[in-house]
């Protein structure tokens, strides 16, 4: 495109993914992560990351925090009050295996 200016040139991307997809649920659990501390620790510094799979749930990063978190029980409520409650769907938030590798 001859004679165009770097300013004129835009480009804009964006993602989008429907109810259920494990990117809503890995999100929903990393902001319930956060969310418990700074609940109780509102200096809290959280770089948490979370990362699944059929029957898994893995969160990992770093968490600066005086707060006791319970990170298994957060996962396993986040998934329930989803709606991951059965194989059927993907996920068990009873029975399924939850990876925790946080580093304090």
């Amino acid at each position: 495109m001859a004679g165009l200016k770097h300013e004129d040139n835009f480009l804009f991307t964006s993602e989008s993914v429907n109810e259920g997809h494990p990117d809503k649920l890995c999100d929903q659990v990393s902001d319930s992560i956060l969310d418990a501390c700074l609940e109780q620790d509102p200096a809290s510094k959280v770089a948490c990351e979370t990362a699944t799979k059929t029957g898994m749930v893995m969160v990992f990063g770093e968490i600066t925090t005086g707060a006791k978190v319970n990170y298994e029980e957060i996962v396993r409520k986040t998934c329930k009050e989803i709606g991951f409650i059965s194989e059927d769907v993907g996920l068990d938030a009873d029975n399924c295996k939850v990876l925790v590798h946080i580093e304090e």
